[in-house]
């Protein structure tokens, strides 16, 4: 029996992109050397970095006058490496969820944090509209998709200062247009390669102008400097990143895999549309591609335990939802066949008919 890993992260990776990774693990480029153990600085990994980067900048069209580095600790590093870089006296935030608030935390060590819309009240439900930027703010942080909550943003916004954006969970997954952003991080481990490296896109004309000094090795300059191996990096991590975003060109770059997700997502949206036991738990509009919620129908409360052993059964894995949410989440990233989505499809059908009043 097949089964799918629908896990919110570390998630599903492509098959090749792991399985290549696990030969270099053992023999790097016919070194007989593992490639946990070679130099960093060596020309053979020397240019897993230049193909991981270059592969960045062409599947998102990174324009001149940007620089992709990698680095450590996640996003949530991001949360603090950001206001430490950008923050002089205010930074916006756009309110969608967890990750959010988390980041909204960290920048108020740093500065004035204004709030400008915030979804908290409803459970994060949908994404605000109709907020007003602070023109004299030094940058506006959003948070494009929401793996808890299962909200995404699915245009690039339009903002009158510096727009930062976290896409730990969305990168990679649909066009985005990088020239309307400063700054745009993410944490590998969603679409872009295996846990322990984040991505960070960063217009270069934005740094330098904070008055604070910055740590070197919280200073992204440090990291542009010095090719992101300023310290050692994480190099099964990028190794893994570049083996993915091989196979995501391979399979045709992001506007091949964006048309794929869109086809996932609709095909389980619409049996959850459907289902008269189960129902979503965001608006429409705000759905995300990448993260997709559901719970139980009030008057079929109490079988969420059963039906996620009932799914196992059937291949399916990790689609427990976030305590904060509740029901189910099933994690549609971009390696995710749709064959796994039409196989959770079949089981909500079958349990269905199981328990259906």
């Amino acid at each position: 029996m097949e089964k799918f890993n629908f896990s919110p992260g570390p998630s599903i990776l492509p098959k090749e992109a792991f399985e290549e990774t696990a030969k270099a693990i053992l023999n790097f480029n016919g070194s007989s050397f593992s490639l946990m153990e070679v130099s960093h600085r060596g020309k053979d990994f020397q240019a897993v970095m230049d193909e991981t980067t270059d592969l960045v900048k062409e599947l998102l069209n990174v324009p001149a006058g940007y620089s992709v580095i990698f680095v450590g600790g996640g996003a949530s590093m991001q949360f603090c490496m950001v206001p430490f870089n950008l923050l002089e006296k205010k930074a916006a935030y756009l309110n969608t969820g967890t990750w959010a608030n988390k980041a909204m935390k960290e920048a108020k060590l740093f500065g004035e944090v204004v709030e400008v819309a915030s979804s908290k009240d409803s459970n994060y439900t949908f994404i605000p509209k109709d907020y007003k930027i602070p023109a004299d703010a030094d940058y506006f942080h959003i948070t494009t998709n929401n793996t808890i909550f299962g909200t995404e943003i699915h245009k690039d916004l339009e903002s009158p200062v510096t727009l930062v954006a976290d896409m730990s969970s969305d990168i990679f997954s649909r066009p985005v247009d990088v020239s309307k952003y400063g700054l745009i991080y993410a944490g590998a481990q969603k679409n872009a390669g295996p846990a322990g490296v984040t991505i960070v896109i960063v217009k270069d004309e934005i740094l330098g102008k904070v008055t604070r000094q910055i740590p070197t090795m919280l200073n992204y300059k440090t990291h542009m400097e010095n090719g992101s191996m300023f310290n050692t990096p994480p190099v099964v991590p990028i190794y893994g990143c570049m083996q993915t975003l091989r196979w995501l060109k391979k399979i045709g770059g992001v506007e091949a895999i964006y048309k794929r997700n869109k086809e996932k997502a609709a095909l389980l949206y619409n049996e959850i549309d459907r289902s008269p036991v189960f129902m979503g738990t965001c608006v429409p509009e705000d759905r995300s591609l990448m993260n997709i919620c559901f719970v139980f129908k009030p008057e079929y409360e109490g079988h969420d335990a059963e039906f996620i052993e009932f799914a196992k059964e059937r291949g399916i894995y990790s689609i427990k939802g976030h305590r904060s949410v509740g029901g189910f989440r099933a994690s549609t990233y971009n390696a995710m066949p749709i064959q796994g989505v039409q196989a959770l499809v079949n089981a909500m059908q079958e349990f269905e008919k199981k328990i259906a009043k």
